[in-house]
């Protein structure tokens, strides 16, 4: 308790920094605990569901003609329910299949958005949440029912209001669903991601209804949870006899495709993840860079006060304090700061806390979880031990003749290696910046192989065809329109898969990215040549013979495949879901997707009379909101009933690489903050230094020395620890920098110079820092620090 009011009191002391080293640590522990408890997220993904370590998704692994071999998560809808029917050790199993994000609208006509899911009545024995109304097992088995997150009941003005009510989905009007029962909202922590589970007995009345199918219409996902003891890998053996009671393996086999399926535990979906690890790497020692550079800056501005302090110890062990008491005092000293630097994290955190939503995309609520909490518990004992054992222990062996003669011990090592780090760590986060602001940049301005600066479009879902073309036509009369189009898909979109064979023959040779239909407009809307052949003709066009374009890529592998010399173009190929197709052109390969999640597979694109298709695609002449404007007011106008929103092209492209922008801001932040605690720590040391120092600084401008000759003592004393720190910061950041552009399919190029620019910054602040804070006392008269010693 002694120590407690001891410490209190030395919190208002001057000359001890006390307010420098509590602003320090606490704005560091905020950004860091931050970033730590986004990792501990990532890893934990999926772990609130009860028997977690029993329940597994089912991966399709095929192999195709070609040799190609891959992974895919999705399966046929019979396969799930397959292995639970056939495979004794599969204890439950379900599946279920996205419809989208939608919107629907009740009777009253209120409007309301969710993402829709097909689930089959084993979808809460498998992955249960609570349940607040309704019978889940009775919703799910009733044709046109369904159950509802919380968070959309009460949007609806409560439970008790929300169950029985009935609502139609846009694109399907005619076709109402009841609300049968209300589930609670999914945490944030999870792969899965609904609003709305319609009963699957309902799917045939929106699509084709392949729940019983065990090839082909692979857009399910499914579950199984084993009994206890059941190691996955052991089923592998059942699974391919399981197919070869229910497959035509041998037409597979034929077609050159072979398909299998392995287990995924549940809490592994996500955390085992590639980019999941790389980016929880890159987080983690963002992290680590910001809390261990708070913790040296800390322990710096103690030793910086040990000059000062000195006496105040040595008086102490002179009235009979041990060392062990002096230790305990400054335990307690550094206990009594990092309490208040953690309520100073925590103001700042749910200060912050929109801002930590916008950058880590979570809520702060969702981030410190229980179990979070107590690993952040441990590492603030970690922070305590560090900031205060050596601090104590270099106290504790201050002399008690100290209190008797002029002492003054400099801990000069202590004190560099301290700023060495802190330098490093600078310099990482710097660099590191550099190289994700470079790629980002070249993400953004990326060269996708078509045109899309002037482009906006919107969806069409649910609108009847003649609805689509009084759009159009009122469309095309707009002074600022360039030109129209209509599409199934758009190239930043994902893409499912077709197989595409040669006429009369099983043999699959490749699966292809399908980017499904579009009128004879789109190619010239986006500026993508035909190199071969021509574009779509709508004078050729026919339901028994369908035109199609495809990629170079493709034109390539088929070519060498079937051994056309002359090409591909007029000839006809089998492609499943389309049958046969002529194909009259080739354009080059384009980007699908984009560069963080790239598709590479070749593809093809068939003709779509206008205005079937899904998308309608606008190129104006001029970009501008206006313009954007109007041709919303135009759609509104046509089409009040539906809910169309028009979006920018460009936009859109931006908004695919959100996560890295997110990712650089946590950066920018993160080394912001790493910068101004460790010239905090910088100033803290010269202050130091220059006290300490004063007679020799005086004796050197008697004997003629200049101010400029005093600053340059200083400089070249902290040069010799900040050029190898950045030289240091600069190796880290190039390997972490490296690492984290293998996410990506096109890189931006790391040169030597950048990180010779980002040092000559690190060392131009620092030294602008000596010169700022040493010129005053580098230029005090040289007699007055003589009197004053």
């Amino acid at each position: 308790m002694k120590n407690i009011v001891m410490a209190f009191r030395s919190l208002f002391k001057k000359g001890r920094s006390n307010g420098i080293k509590i602003l320090s640590l606490g704005v560091g522990l905020a950004m860091g605990l931050i970033l730590i408890s986004k990792v501990i997220f990532e890893f934990t993904y999926d772990d609130f569901f009860p028997d977690k370590e029993r329940i597994y998704r089912v991966m399709s692994n095929y192999t195709m003609g070609d040799g190609s071999e891959g992974e895919y998560w999705n399966l046929s809808g019979g396969v799930a329910p397959g292995m639970k029917r056939e495979i004794p050790e599969v204890e439950i199993a379900t599946r279920y299949t996205s419809f989208g994000d939608m919107v629907f609208k009740t009777p009253d006509k209120n409007k309301y958005k969710g993402r829709f899911i097909f689930a089959d009545t084993c979808f809460f024995d498998v992955l249960p949440l609570p349940v607040l109304a309704g019978d889940v097992k009775e919703v799910l088995s009733r044709p046109m029912y369904a159950m509802v997150s919380e968070k959309i009941a009460k949007n609806m003005g409560g439970i008790e209001n929300a169950i029985g009510k009935v609502f139609e989905i846009d694109p399907a009007p005619g076709r109402p669903i009841t609300i049968g029962g209300v589930f609670k909202d999914l945490p944030e922590n999870t792969h899965l991601n609904y609003d709305i589970m319609v009963s699957m007995v309902s799917i045939g009345r929106f699509s084709h209804d392949g729940t019983e199918n065990w090839v082909g219409n692979d857009r399910y996902t499914g579950f199984v949870k084993l009994y206890p003891g059941v190691e996955p890998e052991s089923l592998y053996p059942a699974f391919r006899q399981m197919q070869e009671r229910n497959m035509p393996m041998e037409e597979l086999k034929k077609a050159g495709v072979d398909v299998h399926y392995t287990l995924v535990p549940l809490t592994d979906i996500h955390s085992k993840d590639l980019e999941t690890r790389r980016m929880a790497l890159l987080l983690g020692l963002l992290a680590f860079a910001l809390i261990f550079t708070a913790i040296m800056n800390y322990i710096l501005i103690v030793l910086s006060s040990l000059v000062t302090r000195t006496k105040e110890m040595a008086v102490y062990k002179s009235y009979g304090a041990s060392g062990k008491n002096i230790m305990d005092l400054m335990m307690t000293e550094t206990a009594l700061h990092l309490f208040f630097a953690l309520l100073l994290s925590v103001f700042l955190i749910f200060l912050f806390r929109s801002k930590v939503y916008e950058i880590l995309n979570v809520t702060v609520d969702a981030l410190f979880s229980g179990s979070t909490i107590v690993i952040i518990t441990g590492i603030c004992l970690i922070v305590f031990l560090v900031s205060g054992v050596v601090p104590s222990m270099l106290y504790a062996r201050i002399p008690v003749a100290s209190a008797f003669r002029n002492f003054k011990e400099s801990r000069r090592n202590w004190k560099l290696a301290s700023l060495f780090i802190q330098f490093i760590a600078t310099m990482f986060l710097v660099s590191l910046l550099v190289i994700i602001w470079k790629q980002y940049r070249l993400m953004i301005n990326d060269d996708p192989g078509y045109t899309y600066e002037k482009v906006i479009y919107c969806s069409t879902s649910g609108i009847q065809p003649e609805e689509r073309q009084k759009a159009l036509d009122e469309l095309r009369r707009l002074s600022f329109v360039e030109s129209i189009a209509t599409a199934s898909t758009l190239p930043m979109d994902g893409f499912s898969g077709n197989n595409v064979s040669l006429p009369g023959e099983d043999r699959e040779l490749f699966n292809m990215a399908d980017m499904y239909y579009a009128d004879e407009n789109y190619f010239s809307l986006l500026d993508i040549p035909v190199i071969e052949g021509r574009g779509f003709d709508p004078t050729f066009y026919s339901e028994d013979n369908q035109q199609a374009l495809v990629s170079r890529t493709f034109a390539e592998k088929v070519s060498l495949t079937a051994g056309w010399s002359d090409g591909i173009v007029g000839k006809s190929l089998d492609i499943s879901e389309h049958g046969t197709v002529t194909v009259c052109g080739v354009f080059p390969d384009i980007r699908l997707g984009s560069i963080a999640h790239e598709d590479k597979r070749p593809t093809a694109i068939f003709y779509g009379k206008s205005p079937n298709n899904l998308y309608l695609v606008v190129k104006l002449q001029e970009f501008s909101s206006e313009n954007m404007m109007a041709v919303s007011r135009v759609l509104e106008r046509l089409l009040p009933d539906k809910d169309i929103e028009v979006h920018s092209y460009k936009m859109g492209m931006v908004d695919m690489y959100e996560a890295s922008r997110l990712f650089r801001d946590s950066v920018m932040i993160g080394g912001i903050v790493t910068l101004l605690i460790s010239l905090i720590g910088l100033i803290g040391y010269l202050k130091d230094e220059m006290n300490r120092r004063r007679s020799e600084i005086a004796v050197r401008r008697i004997n003629g020395g200049t101010v400029a000759d005093i600053l340059l003592l200083f400089i070249k004393d902290i040069f010799r620890i900040a050029f190898p720190a950045v030289l240091f910061g600069g190796i880290i950041a190039y390997v972490t920098g490296m690492k984290w552009l293998e996410s990506f399919s096109v890189k931006s190029h790391l040169s030597f110079f950048i990180f010779l620019i980002c040092g000559i910054i690190v060392l131009t602040i620092i030294i602008a820092l000596i010169s700022l804070n040493g010129y005053k006392n580098a230029s005090e008269n040289p007699v007055h620090n003589l009197r004053s010693e």
